[in-house]
């Protein structure tokens, strides 16, 4: 069967389109195609996850069948519903999500650090991660690191993601994007945003090896001492 869905506001913007149609070897649910949705636009994912689906000018329910004749919209949260700028997630992160959170009329610059997992540190292979965080204690401190940069750069939009979960070789583990006026202060906050980041929000990871594992907290944490 063909579906074809109607997209409006910020989803129209992110995905570069006002309407889009899948082909389908069965009868979906509303569930079912936001499922479909958020897997072939990434960049809209979790707007589309707060999104209502509208058939033939009716709010639908998640587990209400979708028909080939039906009028199909989806309907994205207003103002007030927007996308958070901190975030602990479970789900594969995108830089292009960042970089759209941040971006606005003043900046002239917009720079984004992503952190992966990488397959040999200290001439150990790793053979995949898990991550774990204090997500609501991560994200007061990632609205604090903010705060610090635009203390110290006026003017600068800060957004930062962080995964947890299980991640394999070359995965996205961190996303940070500032936007600011000059590309000077871009560069230097985007190094601070980071470098705080491992100090003060708690996420650990467990790096298995191929003989062994082990937990490891912030780089540079409160209880470091100096040397």
């Amino acid at each position: 069967m063909q579906i074809k869905i109607k997209f409006f506001a910020g989803i129209a913007e992110a995905t570069r389109k006002r309407e889009h149609t899948l082909h389908l070897d069965h009868t979906p649910t509303v569930k079912d195609l936001i499922h479909l949705l958020t897997n072939e636009f990434p960049i809209a994912a979790e707007m589309i996850k707060r999104s209502m689906v509208s058939i033939n000018h009716d709010y639908a329910k998640p587990d209400q069948n979708i028909t080939e004749t039906d009028e199909i919209a989806l309907i994205p949260p207003v103002s007030g519903g927007e996308e958070p700028l901190f975030e602990v997630t479970t789900e594969p992160l995108y830089a292009d999500q960042l970089i759209a959170k941040v971006s606005n009329p003043m900046a002239g610059a917009i720079l984004t650090f992503v952190g992966t997992v990488r397959e040999f540190t200290y001439g150990k292979r790793t053979t995949y991660l898990e991550y774990e965080a204090y997500p609501e204690m991560a994200i007061k401190k990632m609205e604090e690191i903010a705060k610090e940069i635009k203390e110290k750069w006026p003017n600068t939009k800060v957004a930062m993601s962080h995964r947890i979960g299980k991640l394999a070789i070359e995965e996205i583990s961190v996303i940070i994007a500032v936007a600011t006026p000059h590309r000077d202060a871009g560069f230097e906050a985007g190094r601070y945003a980071i470098e705080r980041l491992k100090q003060i929000v708690p996420v650990w990871k467990k790096e298995i090896w191929e003989n062994g594992e082990e937990w490891i907290g912030h780089q540079e944490g409160p209880w470091k001492k100096d040397e």
